[in-house]
């Protein structure tokens, strides 16, 4: 009977194995489309992009702002940027696809097990093929062989097309918060301030969020997200926006 320490060493190496046979293997069906990172970066460029087209207006024209070409300005401007990127992200996911494809392929025609071994420990990061003995690359490279034959090409998945379009609805609606103070209030100063204090309280949500995911303190994350997204927008702005 095994003891706690050797049961829990081989829990341990199983989910290294997982974790590595997920970066290689195929997309699995389950599980969210968009990580929590690309869902932050993408609403911080929404966030930053608004924000820079508001101030460059206000500076522009004073407390005369005119709500209709503040509106359509930065709800035009978000959404051509979130067309652009949900393009790069499927650009992104044919490129990791098929580096998969193609480490599948040099598993599979490698001259012996060490070689194959080889290509598997140099796919992974190397943190994570630090972490794996032989005999662990070994059944990974068991379980890679026993994988049906990939197509010929990579192709993009419906998973694909549903994340591209939630990137882009992220940098669209991300617009909305900043520009609300506009449509309540008369007072075009005053809607501007409120508009500045809403997007440093959701950069401030982002940068806390990014600390809670990094590992790093997320109230001093979240200042400094707020540093760096106003010191973005100010250049932006500065350089003509």
């Amino acid at each position: 009977m095994h003891s706690p320490r050797v049961r829990s060493q081989d829990r341990q190496q199983t989910v290294i194995e997982d974790q590595a046979m997920a970066l290689l293997g195929p997309d699995t069906p389950f599980g969210g489309i968009l990580d929590p990172m690309e869902r932050i970066s993408e609403t911080l460029f929404g966030l930053i992009m608004a924000l820079t087209f508001i101030c460059s207006l206000g500076v522009a024209s004073g407390t005369n702002i005119n709500v209709q070409t503040m509106l359509i300005g930065a709800l035009g401007c978000n959404l051509a940027w979130g067309i652009v990127d949900g393009g790069l992200y499927l650009l992104a996911r044919i490129n990791d696809r098929g580096d998969k494809v193609l480490t599948l392929r040099a598993i599979r025609k490698a001259p012996n097990p060490e070689a194959a071994r080889r290509v598997i420990a140099d796919a992974l990061p190397p943190e994570l093929s630090a972490m794996l003995p032989v005999e662990q690359l070994e059944l990974m490279r068991q379980r890679l062989q026993q994988l049906p034959e990939p197509a010929p090409g990579p192709g993009l998945t419906k998973r694909d097309w549903i994340g591209a379009l939630g990137l882009c609805l992220l940098s669209f609606l991300s617009t909305f918060p900043v520009v609300i103070p506009f449509l309540l209030l008369t007072d075009a100063r005053l809607a501007l301030r409120v508009s500045y204090a809403v997007a440093i309280r959701m950069l401030f949500c982002c940068g806390y969020v990014f600390g809670v995911r990094s590992g790093l303190r997320p109230s001093v994350a979240g200042l400094a997200m707020v540093a760096v997204g106003s010191t973005l927008v100010g250049i932006a702005v500065a350089l003509g926006g």
